[in-house]
């Protein structure tokens, strides 16, 4: 498979990721991001070599798209952390919990 190809089904992998993440769609996210890696590793199998304007725009797509999953996980990621601290009733405490330090 050519990297242009590659990138475009790590391209299509991120999108459904990003889709999968807004829905809370946990089977989704995992066949996406299956899927993700299956074509970093493909890409990573063709080697490095000169890359045209066409793959640098695709790798730049890929970059953002997978900057946005980031973003998305992060945020979702800080939701759970204030959820526990209200549970565990530390919210605001000023960090007398450090077990929800570790992962903040």
């Amino acid at each position: 498979m050519k990297r242009r190809e590659a990138l475009i089904r790590v391209i299509d992998a991120l999108h459904a990721e990003i889709d999968a993440l807004k829905s809370n769609d946990v089977g989704a996210l995992e066949r996406a991001t299956a899927e993700k890696l299956a074509g970093i590793e493909e890409i990573a199998a063709l080697g490095t070599g000169p890359a045209g304007p066409e793959i640098r725009e695709l790798a730049e797509e890929a970059n953002r798209l997978n900057e946005t999953c980031r973003i998305y996980v992060n945020l979702m990621a800080a939701n759970v952390r204030r959820r526990l601290q209200i549970l565990s009733g530390d919210a605001g405490s000023g960090g007398r919990n450090r077990v929800f330090q570790a992962y903040a």
